[in-house]
């Protein structure tokens, strides 16, 4: 059985439709029993939704320079994002 901390972990995948088959099925289980889990899909679906209805904005090259900078150091620090279950 999937836990919401599993869940959290496959939302990107649940969201955009790119997880296998099986995977599919136990976070559509979840997300149906766990209503903490369904309000996190729901608003993060919708939310996607809105931005995409947007158009593209530039980012002013001092902001994108910092973005990069923290970036670059999040990188050689060695951060990476958890594993999967």
């Amino acid at each position: 059985m999937l836990t919401c901390k599993d869940f959290l972990r496959w939302l990107n995948e649940y969201v955009d439709e790119t997880a296998d088959t099986e995977t599919r099925v136990h976070l559509e289980e979840h997300v149906k029993a766990c209503p903490n889990c369904w309000v996190i899909f729901d608003t993060t679906k919708k939310t996607i939704q809105v931005y995409k209805g947007m158009e593209a904005q530039t980012l002013p090259d001092d902001v994108q320079s910092r973005l990069m900078a923290a970036l670059d150091r999040r990188m050689s620090a060695g951060d990476t994002p958890p594993p999967r279950a």
